[in-house]
Parts: structure tokens; sequence; C-alpha cells
């Protein structure tokens, strides 16, 4: 056998999860009253800030339904790592172990057997064990749960098996071989079986807002549109946490929470490049801390209404995505420009055979007269909270009408919006939104495949995605990998459907007052790869 205690990651990139996951992306944050007053949310702000308190300008409601089983949102899943650990996270810096310790791999290359910590208890004192860890994968692995991560563990040839060896042993055998196991295997958060055995829906239960997990910190209270608050779980195995009290507060409003950052009375909150451009940092006692997500912002069609498929590529070279991206974050020193699915620093990212969509609005106009397409209007869905969305959802609405095209803007809610895309009958004819998906690119068949759960797109027909994702999925030869992937990435953008716009960092500025931030581990959708390593100044 053998054993796994560092593992470097297959590609140079942070983390999702994800959703996606639409991860990051998927389930977007529930929209605050925006008649509130900037004085209405700072007072809140005041309420729950404190000198033994951390509190972290969050721009969405992650809301009462968060669990470890279906959320798949930025902050549902910061609000899940608090309470809860997974039995390791997958990083760009390689396998980090929380409630594992190390992995053996059978010599078939298919059973993966994981020895856990002996010294982990739920915050209610309970003892963690292997029994925890096979119910939250099982639970998982049911269809009717709809689990983020069900793809990842249940396929055509059977589900992943999980089973226990002895209290601190589990083994998961999956029914192929395959290279990408650890990562399918990596960022599931583990629930107590004790609380959520007779559970039937991880969404709507009497246990996510009192709930009991291993993580650093424990929900002691929320406020819906206000604020989560978390206490130190003086039960955490790494150490009970310095700082004893962690605020979420609910800001919707970007000026607000930037304002609040100004007057000390949030300690975080992350922000563009031109809102930290507008801050004197040295002045407010502030750092910003830059870091990568591997983060995909992009422009999706919606395939049920805009059917055509030269249509939806006469659109594409009437955009200018360079423009767009200079708008939101001024200098490429925070970005660079994707051609396809993948972040740019994917080992297997690559723009050969792919094509761009170089703007040429003369190509569009005569494509969209050959397709007998005239006055089009399309509606076009983001979040108006968010100042990047706004700013492309502005020039793709100008550049546009250079071609002939009205587009409405459809700016609201995130979270209705994102809900909306889900359903092939809704009202957008495309929609502005972003992922922050795994290390391997199997990760992201959940978003591309034809019906596939998070296909905003809703195609059908395209054949060769799903093919090439499952011979990516069990080649085990790296090049023939890369060669089936590299076929992938322009099968998608032949459809027309998908217009990757950016590939950005994250720029998370704090207080200086609040230390042990490289500690506690910048992380793509989390922040915080452990949020017990910050520290209060004395």
């Amino acid at each position: 056998m053998k054993r796994i205690t560092k593992l470097a990651s297959v590609v140079a990139l942070t983390v999702v999860l994800a959703a996606s996951l639409m991860a990051c992306g998927g389930k977007d944050p529930v929209a605050e009253d925006d008649s509130k007053t900037a004085s209405d949310k700072s007072t809140a702000a005041t309420e729950t800030s404190g000198k033994d308190t951390f509190t972290y300008a969050i721009s969405g409601d992650p809301t009462e339904t968060v669990n470890v089983i279906t959320t798949s949102d930025r902050w549902g899943l910061s609000t899940v790592k608090m309470i809860y650990s997974p039995l390791y996270m997958n990083n760009a810096d390689g396998i980090n172990w929380f409630l594992a310790k190390d992995c053996e791999v059978s010599d078939d290359n298919k059973t993966y057997t994981f020895s856990l910590r002996d010294d982990v208890k739920w915050s209610d004192g309970e003892p963690f064990t292997a029994d925890d860890v096979v119910f939250t994968y099982e639970a998982m692995e049911k269809e009717e749960n709809l689990g983020w991560a069900y793809s990842q563990l249940v396929y055509d040839q059977g589900a992943v098996k999980v089973e226990k060896k002895d209290d601190y042993t589990v083994s998961f055998t999956f029914p192929f071989e395959t290279p990408t196991a650890m990562e399918m295997l990596s960022q599931i958060f583990i629930m107590p079986e004790h609380i959520y055995k007779d559970v039937t829906d991880f969404e709507h239960n009497d246990y996510n807002m009192n709930s009991v997990g291993t993580g650093p910190y424990k929900l002691v209270d929320y406020q819906s549109g206000s604020y989560l608050k978390f206490e130190a779980n003086e039960n955490y195995y790494k150490g009970e946490p310095a700082i004893k009290n962690v605020v979420f507060q609910i800001i919707e409003n970007a000026d607000t929470a930037i304002l609040a950052l100004q007057n000390g009375e949030v300690d975080a909150y992350q922000l563009t490049p031109q809102q930290v451009k507008k801050l004197d940092l040295d002045a407010n006692n502030l750092t910003a801390y830059s870091y990568s997500e591997g983060r995909i912002g992009y422009l999706q069609f919606n395939c049920n209404r805009v059917t055509d498929e030269n249509v939806r590529k006469a659109l594409l070279f009437a955009m200018d995505k360079k423009a767009m991206d200079d708008a939101a974050y001024e200098s490429d020193e925070y970005y660079s420009i994707p051609y396809t699915f993948l972040p740019t620093n994917s080992q297997f990212y690559t723009e050969e055979g792919v094509e761009k969509y170089d703007q040429d609005v003369e190509k569009a106009k005569s494509m969209l007269k050959d397709a007998g397409v005239s006055n089009l209007k399309l509606k076009l869905g983001y979040s108006s909270s968010d100042p990047v969305q706004s700013a492309q959802a502005l020039l793709i609405q100008e550049q546009l009408k250079e071609v002939g095209v009205e587009v409405e803007l459809a700016g609201g809610d995130a979270t209705a919006v994102s809900n909306a895309m889900k359903d092939p009958n809704n009202e957008y004819d495309m929609y502005l939104g972003g992922y922050i998906m795994g290390i391997d690119p199997d990760t992201f068949s959940s978003l591309f495949k034809n019906g596939a759960a998070y296909n905003s797109m809703h195609y059908s027909g395209y054949d060769t995605i799903d093919q090439l994702f499952e011979e990516g999925f069990s080649e085990t030869d790296e090049s023939a990998r890369k060669e089936t992937y590299a076929k992938l990435q322009a099968a998608i953008q032949d459809t027309g459907a998908f217009y990757p716009i950016i590939s950005n960092n994250k720029i998370l500025v704090v207080n200086n007052r609040i230390q042990g931030v490289k500690e506690a581990g910048l992380v793509p959708v989390y922040t915080f790869e452990d949020t017990s390593n910050l520290k209060i100044a004395k």
C-alpha cells in the first residue's frame, strides 16, 4: 500500500469546492434590504463588536438553511467551515489534514483508507468517530438529499463504498481506478450522526442554527439579514481559539461596509482593487491581502431561450472581455483573462484549438444577419449588489447595442437570480456569475455535462462534452489527460453558451489589530483555512 501524508496538488489552484460547485457561485447570498440607511447598519455592526471580537463584514446572508450536505455558496460554506471540519483540505500547498491524519492507498488504486484523530470531540462533548464519517458520506450519496458532492461520489459504475474499519479508521472504495480520488473525497465536512441521524430535510430542521460541530467555533446567535455570532469551541482539537467571539456582519451595500471598516466597526471586508485604491490603508490602520482563488467569472446563455448556437456565437463576437476586466479591476496585476472553463493557472489550461471570441463587431453583425435575427431583445440577470457584475452588465449592454441588440439589465437579489438559473424556464436569456472549483478538471463536470445538476446553460445534444469528461476521469496517463482536456475546453467553447470573462484575485482588507492572517491561511471560498489561528493584538 502507498501512504499519503502530504500530497502536492495536481494543479496550482487553491481549493470548492465545489459547488461546484457553483461553489461559490452557486447559491449566492441573500440580499439585505437596500432601503436601510448607513447609520442603521453601522449601529448593527457596533452592537456585535467588542475588544474580544473579530467582526467580518460579509455581503450576503447564508440563511438558516446552512448545512453540510446542500450548502454551496460562499458565505454558507464560510459558516460551515467555522462550525465543522473536513477530513482534509486539498489546497495549492498540498493536503492539510484536519479530522484525518493520513491515508493509505491499495495496490489496485481503488481503496483509500484514512486514519482518524482519536482526540476529537463534538462541541457538545460527544466523541467524534468513524461512524460520523460514514454517516456524512452516505448522506451525501443519497440522490434525494441533493448533496453538492453527489456527482463526486456516485457514478454510472456505482457509488463510492464507505466502510468503518474501527472507531478511528474508515475506507473509501471507488468502483474503478481514477487519478481524481483524493480530490473527489476532499472538502466534505463531517456532521454528527447523533444529531442528524433522523433528519430527512437537511435544509429545514431544528439543528442547523443550533449546530454541534468539531470546528473552531460554535454558532450561538443568528439574526436574519443582520449577523451571525460565533463563540470559541473549547473542545476544538487544535486548541481553543485565541479570539473568543467572531461575528459575520451582513452588510449588502459595499459603501456601507467600507465606511464601517474605516470607522473600525468591522475588522475585515473583501474589496475590489478600485475600492482599495480609494482607501488610505495606513491612515485607517488597515492591511490589504491579495490571494488567488482560481475563480472564473463568466457570462452564460440560457440555451432554452437563446436556442440558436450561431446567434450565441455572434453575440460573443460582439463583446470585449478585456474592457470588462479593466473596468472592474483596473490593472491585470489582479486578474488574468481566461478563454476556457479552467483557470489560467491550471496545468490543464490551454488556448490551443479554442475559439477565443475576440471582439469582431462586423463579424457579429454578419452572423446575426445570416441567422435572420433583427431587433433582438435579451434580459441579463446579475447581482445588483456586486460592483464587478454591475460594471460588466453595463458594458455588455453597451457592446451588444453596437450590433443592434437591446439588453435589459435585470439586476437583483443574488440568491433569487441564482435560484432562477436552475430552472430552464427562467426569465433570463443570459446571466453573470462565477465559480471556484476543485483542483482536478473533472470536478467541473457538474457544471458542464448535459443535464448536470449545476448546468445553468441548459443545453442538450453536446454528447462530446460528456464523453470527454468520462475519458479524462478514467485516464491515468497525465499526458493523455491533457490531450483529452484540451479537446474538452474547445468543445465547451464551441457551444457558444459559456463566455469566461475573468480569473481574478480576492483582496481581503483587515484591521491591523487582527493578527495571524497568514497563519490562518487565506483560501478560496472560506476566506480562512483555520480561523482559530487569528489573534487580537494586545
